[in-house]
């Protein structure tokens, strides 16, 4: 399974701003220091702000920062946020008549949503909070201060 570039930018957007703690940052900022597309992280910025997990404050001197605490974000809510987990055409929601003339009782259907839900289960067990364990050396590695 390859999680989507949107995902993988969601995530390392807040695991940057997380680093910062209550300092504001720029989309700017952040996409130079992962060397990404800086016109896909302001649309990642954006929805990240519209669910509520980022507070972007406009003008000289705005930016963004995370809208609540590390320990609140869960990783899995992120994933689902951002990711179709329509892994075969026969997946809701997408499922439509006329795909697959097996749908129902093939059991791969079954099967891989049983293995979708216990790696969103093992997903949901972890905060942004987790994932910054290792601030010095991740500030280092992005080149920031503190």
């Amino acid at each position: 399974m390859e999680l989507s570039q949107f995902t993988d930018y969601s995530l390392r957007l807040l695991i940057f701003v997380g680093l910062k703690d209550d300092e504001l940052c720029s989309v700017k900022e952040i996409a130079t220091a992962y060397n990404i597309s800086q016109n896909h992280l302001v649309k990642v910025a954006h929805n990240l702000s519209k669910k509520g997990y980022l507070e972007t404050f406009k003008g000289k001197g705005g930016g963004i920062r995370l809208a609540k605490p590390a320990n609140e974000i869960n990783v899995g809510k992120i994933v689902r946020l951002t990711e179709s987990t329509s892994l075969l055409e026969c997946f809701p929601p997408k499922a439509k008549q006329g795909g697959c003339c097996i749908a129902g009782i093939c059991k791969l259907q079954g099967i891989l949503h049983q293995a979708l839900s216990k790696f969103m289960q093992e997903l949901d067990a972890f905060t942004l909070e987790d994932l910054l364990h290792n601030k010095s050396v991740m500030r280092s590695r992005l080149k920031l201060s503190k």
